[in-house]
């Protein structure tokens, strides 16, 4: 699991088209490791209590107004005591203009300077989403991940048990990979798979090899991505082992700290292991809206019993 990910400031840089003003002493390797950015007005009245320099500072018009109300000299000071702090950067939003006493001590301190076209807000959301994807902690599952009525199924099993060649006859049925040795990405309390660039929409099939899906069925048998609902776990048949016939026992697995239901499914001969895959999906739907098949079947069993005990015990006391 790769939970230490960085991303370079530069890289920031580049994907929203920044000016660069200053380049800090360390511009080339500066990163990011924190998804949250800051906006330094308690720092500019001399209070950094609490206050993270690992973040990216922003500016905007709010700030630089109330700054223009110093002098020179006021405002060297504060931006002095800004840049004391290894900061990644300081921005400036809606390409307002750069004090002087600003570019001074970025230059003094060898901090990175950079501006933008974007308001403080739109720059602050962009950053935020951006850094959510792209710090979100990562593991990788060899599995199929298939998008199945909307639901994202993964599934796992030993090789050879028929994953790849389940997950073929979903594509035929209408469904769509997100692919084969999956990268899980928890971005809140929110799972979602995708798979490396180099391997992706490609599957192995044993005895006919590595094939394309999307050339071999069209674009709209894959996706770059999807949310996991649902994990099944494939196994070989075992005619001593008790299996759940029901559905009342729940299970869940902990990908990355987040439960996720699982099923497990027998695999035999003759058992069309797609169509099962199909109904867990439709079923684990329903489960989250409320429904739950097995536990209405049983209430009804349950329901039924008690009225015949019932009229048992009436016939009993009125022979």
């Amino acid at each position: 699991m790769n939970t230490n990910r960085s991303v370079r400031v530069k890289d920031i840089v580049e994907k929203f088209q920044m000016e660069v003003i200053n380049k800090g002493t360390d511009y080339d390797t500066e990163i990011l490791t924190i998804t949250d950015v800051n906006r330094p007005g308690l720092q500019f009245i001399g209070f950094f209590d609490y206050f993270d320099p690992r973040r990216l500072q922003i500016i905007g018009k709010s700030e630089v107004t109330f700054l223009r109300g110093y002098s020179a000299e006021e405002r060297r000071k504060r931006f002095e005591d800004l840049f004391c702090y290894e900061i990644p950067a300081l921005v400036i939003s809606r390409n307002l203009d750069v004090f002087p006493e600003c570019l001074e001590m970025a230059q003094k301190h060898g901090r990175t300077l950079l501006r933008t076209k974007y308001t403080s807000v739109e720059f602050t959301a962009m950053t935020i989403d951006y850094l959510n994807h792209a710090l979100a902690p990562v593991i990788t599952r060899h599995g199929v991940l298939v998008d199945v009525y909307g639901e994202g199924v993964l599934i796992l099993g030993d090789s050879g048990i028929g994953k790849s060649e389940t997950a073929i006859e979903l594509i035929k049925r209408g469904h769509r990979l997100a692919d084969d040795a999956v990268e899980i990405t928890r971005i809140g309390s929110t799972l979602s798979g995708t798979a490396p660039e180099l391997i992706r929409n490609y599957l192995e099939v044993r005895g006919v090899g590595v094939i394309d899906v999307e050339k071999l069925f069209g674009v709209g048998a894959v996706q770059d991505s999807t949310q996991i609902d649902l994990v099944i776990q494939f196994e070989k048949w075992e005619d001593d082992k008790f299996y759940d016939r029901l559905g009342l026992d729940e299970n869940d697995t902990t990908i990355l700290d987040v439960p996720v239901p699982q099923i497990t499914i027998p695999v035999s001969a003759g058992r069309n292991l797609a169509a099962i895959v199909e109904l867990a999906a439709m079923n684990n739907r329903q489960k989250k809206h409320g429904f739950n098949s097995a536990r209405e079947f049983a209430a009804q069993i349950d329901g039924h019993i008690d009225r015949v005990t019932r009229e048992n015990e009436l016939k009993n006391q009125n022979p």
